[in-house]
């Protein structure tokens, strides 16, 4: 059966419904699909695509998310390819689109994150799972946001991403969104990645300084190197999936920030 659907940089795409040749470019949403249920469905993912571990040892890696191999798409003939507008590059979008039904998220939010779960579900036909997932995305963080405003959290925060240079993740950003529903305010004022000294973010004065264990693999060598330049902040190590994983890796992400909420009161 044919099915249109609209992606969220609204594309119009036409596909055989439900999908069985399934290719997904996005780490987050790869780990969703599983978490769906769709192990025989899903043919093809990128290098990155680390969750669950049983299937990425499986299926066939299709490039990394800013690298895709073309080709070997080509080859794996998918009925559907999902992808995200900030993870993947235009290029081989526009290049996939040419002969593939290829859906597309644009995430910001939380809110966002809960609206592309529901949607990639609609898309694979597993409303029932999708609507679970999002129950406890949805009950999980609103328990956050009452225990940091009960525990008033209000700190200022700097979340870097990135080394040589150092990036940050800034506003108009998920991660931004997250720290924000954990009673945290950023102190970059910047959208999206901005670049910075250490001596500007040392004038910043942030409070707390979370150093992501992704893209870039901070390390405790790291906390000794920026400690000496920011002395004012508290520095810590997180778990860089708990922050910027929109997909199901939400659920899991609710109780990592509980925990973490607890260390910084």
């Amino acid at each position: 059966m044919l099915r249109q659907f609209t992606d969220q940089l609204d594309q119009t795409i036409t596909i055989n419904y439900p999908p069985k040749r399934i290719i997904s470019i996005v780490p987050s949403q790869t780990e969703l699909l599983f978490e769906l249920g769709l192990n025989k469905e899903v043919i093809g993912l990128t290098k990155f695509c680390i969750h669950p571990a049983q299937q990425f040892k499986a299926k066939t890696k299709v490039g990394g998310t800013k690298k895709l191999n073309i080709e070997l798409i080509r080859s794996l003939k998918p009925d559907l390819i999902i992808g995200n507008k900030e993870e993947n590059t235009k290029e081989d979008i526009e290049l996939l689109r040419k002969e593939f039904p290829v859906w597309m998220s644009d995430i910001f939010t939380l809110e966002d994150a809960m609206k592309t779960i529901t949607q990639i579900a609609e898309l694979v036909d597993r409303q029932p799972e999708a609507a679970y997932l999002n129950y406890l995305i949805n009950a999980g963080f609103t328990d956050l946001q009452t225990l940091a405003l009960q525990q008033g959290i209000a700190k200022t925060v700097a979340y870097l991403i990135w080394k040589g240079p150092y990036m940050l993740a800034g506003r108009n950003t998920f991660i931004d969104d997250i720290l924000v529903k954990n009673g945290l305010t950023n102190v970059i004022k910047a959208d999206r990645y901005p670049e910075i000294e250490l001596q500007e973010l040392a004038a910043l004065k942030p409070e707390l300084i979370l150093l992501s264990s992704e893209p870039y693999p901070f390390r405790e060598k790291h906390i000794e190197e920026l400690k000496m330049a920011i002395p004012g902040s508290k520095l810590m190590l997180v778990d860089g999936e708990m922050f910027s994983w929109y997909g199901s890796r939400l659920v899991k992400a609710v109780q990592y920030l509980f925990q973490l909420q607890k260390e910084l009161k």
